[in-house]
């Protein structure tokens, strides 16, 4: 369910769907890491409220709330939602499902629509550090939104989403160490939304991929084949990895999972990552002709089972169609 989905359906609910949906959602966003409730907090947020039940009346005394709100049901559910618990690690999940466009790099579900995104990265951007965030947006450039508990939850688009703790406040609630991290870290890299990407040479791009980095990207992602690490190879995916990198033999993941006769991880690259059954390395063999090397009869099942439905009608005639090359996406 959507955002608006479950804001439409939930109009007329009471405040324990409410809460429920929320704390769903923010599980979703957290890749089912920890989101939790304190309900001291809870407690101690409705009981020294004054401020915030004074604007509730004033709002309320300018017809600002739908015909038959409950007002102090409404606060209520604010000061539950006030109480919800999050680790550095879940929230950095959180940031990270935002810099990655509302799709949640842990579970790869898509969350928020790239709207939504868009539109609470620019609160954020305009309003997330309290009355610092003028200056905030002038030094630091990235969107953010602190909160009084000490942490300072950072968005990279594109990149990365950060969750920084620190309980000493300044003056304006947010966390001092926290800040300094965040300008520290667009002063060593080119994040700030107005650095050049191209022309900045007093800063570090580490969007940038060097030479020996995509070696050290292969060699991991061979090794995990190797072993048959498939969660090593979900994470390489999810993080946006080329799951088809040729070493220097042209041989990729698939050529060596089939040769060493892991089951799992050769379905996994077929099947999740639609890595090419008929990829050819140097020597002209394709994963198949790895495992019919070795007698691995249930990896050369699966990867015929994909031959087949790679190749065109026309190799239908009795040949190899690993000797025509063909090439085609599943």
């Amino acid at each position: 369910m959507t955002a608006a989905a479950g804001q439409m359906t939930l109009q007329g609910a009471g405040n324990a769907e409410k809460f429920d949906y929320v704390m769903n959602f923010l599980k979703q966003m957290a890749g089912n890491e920890y989101v939790g409730f304190s309900n001291a907090t809870f407690q101690s947020e409705r009981e020294s409220g004054d401020r915030n039940f004074a604007i509730g009346y004033y709002l309320k005394e300018k017809k600002c709330f739908p015909e038959g709100t409950d007002m102090t049901s409404v606060l209520d559910l604010y000061f539950q939602l006030c109480a919800i618990e999050v680790t550095t690690e879940s929230a950095s999940v959180m940031a990270a499902t935002l810099a990655n466009g509302g799709i949640c790099p842990i579970t790869g579900e898509r969350v928020l629509s790239p709207e939504a995104v868009r539109n609470t990265l620019s609160l954020m951007h305009s309003c997330g550090m309290y009355d610092f965030s003028g200056q905030f947006a002038f030094h630091v450039g990235l969107p953010a939104k602190s909160g009084v508990a000490g942490g300072i939850l950072l968005v990279v688009p594109n990149v990365m989403g950060i969750m920084c703790w620190s309980p000493p406040l300044d003056k304006l609630g947010n966390s001092v160490r926290g800040i300094q991290f965040c300008t520290d870290l667009v002063e060593h890299f080119n994040f700030h939304n107005y650095d050049n990407l191209r022309h900045f040479a007093k800063k570090h791009d580490p969007r940038k991929e060097a030479g020996d980095q995509r070696v050290k990207s292969v060699i991991h992602l061979l090794f995990a084949a190797y072993t048959g690490n498939v969660s090593a190879l979900r994470r390489f995916a999810l993080s946006s990895m080329d799951m088809e990198q040729k070493d220097y033999d042209s041989r990729t993941a698939l050529h060596v999972a089939a040769a060493e006769g892991h089951t799992e991880a050769v379905r996994f690259l077929l099947e999740a990552c639609k890595a090419d059954p008929l990829s050819k390395d140097r020597w002209g063999n394709t994963p198949i002709d790895e495992a019919v090397q070795f007698g691995h009869q249930e990896v050369i099942a699966i990867l015929q089972q994909y031959h087949n439905k790679s190749s065109p009608p026309a190799a239908a005639d009795g040949k190899e169609s690993t000797e025509k090359g063909v090439d085609s996406s599943l």
